[in-house]
């Protein structure tokens, strides 16, 4: 039985910033809950804490009621209308605020431009007016928010429900939910779907009816063809290694023409804009130093990434590895794919150097933790490969080996630990206490 979904770490984040004098932007993917954090979990909080009724401005651009108000000069005059009748803190509410248009307007004999963001700065100054806004694209990136804000927009983002909000809203044993979150993922409204038949069909169709179409209209694209193939690469090549010239050498083998190296950038630019895919860039942990390419690109959701691919491919080990990168983003770190040299026998005696990769260097402001992803580890051998490069850095930052199932958390004599998927991804505290003992 699915039970309510709760997003409590983002609304303690919501809540702490209440009345900060900041303009609060939260933003994510499409569909990740976005509108049901603001406006009924927010919201909630405002009434049981004494704010009236009348004091909430809630305002959806993406409904025909507020299809006006996409001109910024009337949101503005919608808005100063609804909070100048009332004293005392006034909290404004706007969903999708991307969608108010920029208009041109004549000031003092000057034609200039009019935004959402001269809308919201304008509000900014209304005492004890607090301003909260929704956003899915590339205008609400951290970089844009500060630009725009001068320093006073803060920056909160979204991601599809973790496997800990899965399973507390799933109802289900924790093994029969991981087995489903792995094959649906943590969309909210496929969560809260009553059949498998139903998660499905909502999956694939938010490609068909929103994600591409929100990437076509907003970067002007002829249509859809290339960025569907480009999604395809991606997605069945999660958690390996890639490039823009690999990733166009294999579009042109499917398309038969001439691979555009440049295309494939600009696309690739595009979807990570829009949310459905992250990029993890290749650190070299001895030279200390970052590499341009080949990077990794995660899906934002594995149940999206499935239903794309039609599950075809639902490779455990590649989906545990996905999982794992967007649970560490959406603790708040910052993780990269760690890279270091080796030398090794080569024969005749002599010795070459090869890359040998670690699957995650998290970054925990000066310290840093290492993380490999390996779904089953049958015997001793199999240990010795998963560990050899965390053992060949050779410093004193933690290692960890996450495998799958519950296994119990554990470290061998060589100072490294082990723990299994479940565990870490429901207990927190795992991690920090691996953090807590770095030296």
């Amino acid at each position: 039985m699915v039970r309510q979904v709760s997003r409590d770490m983002y609304l303690e984040k919501v809540v702490s910033a209440k009345n900060d004098g900041y303009v609060k932007v939260i933003t994510g993917i499409r569909r990740c809950g976005k509108s049901y954090l603001l406006f009924n979990l927010f919201k909630e909080h405002l009434l049981s804490a004494g704010v009236r009724c009348s004091h909430i401005v809630e305002i959806a651009l993406d409904s025909d009621e507020f299809e006006e108000l996409r001109d910024p000069r009337r949101l503005s005059a919608y808005v100063r209308g609804k909070v100048s009748r009332l004293k005392g803190a006034r909290y404004v509410l706007i969903d999708e605020i991307q969608m108010c248009e920029e208009v041109e307007s004549v000031v003092e004999g000057s034609k200039v431009k009019i935004t959402f963001y001269d809308v919201l700065n304008g509000l900014m100054k209304i005492p004890g007016v607090d301003l909260y806004v929704t956003g899915s694209n590339s205008k609400m990136l951290s970089d844009e928010v500060a630009t725009h804000f001068r320093d006073r927009g803060e920056v909160i983002r979204l991601h599809p429900l973790t496997f800990s909000e899965y399973f507390k809203a799933s109802g289900l044993s924790e093994y029969k939910a991981w087995n489903q979150y792995l094959v649906y993922g943590g969309m909210p409204e496929a969560v809260l779907k009553k059949t498998d038949a139903d998660r499905r069909d909502y999956l694939v169709g938010l490609f068909k009816t929103l994600y591409f179409k929100d990437i076509v209209e907003h970067n002007n694209l002829r249509d859809d063809y290339v960025l569907g193939l480009l999604t395809d690469a991606l997605m069945s090549s999660t958690g390996s290694l890639t490039n823009p010239t690999k990733v166009a050498n294999t579009l042109s083998t499917e398309r038969g023409g001439k691979p555009d190296v440049h295309t494939v950038q600009q696309y690739l630019k595009f979807l990570t804009q829009s949310y459905l895919f992250a990029k993890a860039e290749r650190y070299d942990i001895k030279g200390r130093r970052y590499m341009q390419y080949p990077s990794k690109w995660y899906a934002e959701d594995v149940g999206l990434r499935n239903a794309r691919l039609n599950y075809r491919q639902t490779e455990k080990t590649h989906l545990m590895e996905n999982v794992i990168y967007n649970e560490l983003v959406a603790r708040g770190y910052s993780v990269d794919v760690g890279v270091i040299e080796v030398k090794v026998a080569a024969g005749d005696g002599k010795r070459e150097t090869r890359q040998y990769e670690i699957d995650f260097v998290v970054n925990t402001g000066f310290e840093k933790l290492y993380i490999q992803s390996a779904f089953d580890i049958p015997d001793d051998e199999k240990r010795r490969q998963e560990t050899f490069s965390l053992r060949k850095t050779r410093d004193a930052f933690r290692k960890l080996v996450v495998v799958g199932g519950d296994q119990p958390f554990y470290t061998d004599e060589d100072g490294i630990s082990f723990v299994g998927v479940i565990p870490f991804l429901l207990d927190k505290t795992i991690l920090s206490g691996v953090t807590a003992g770095m030296s």
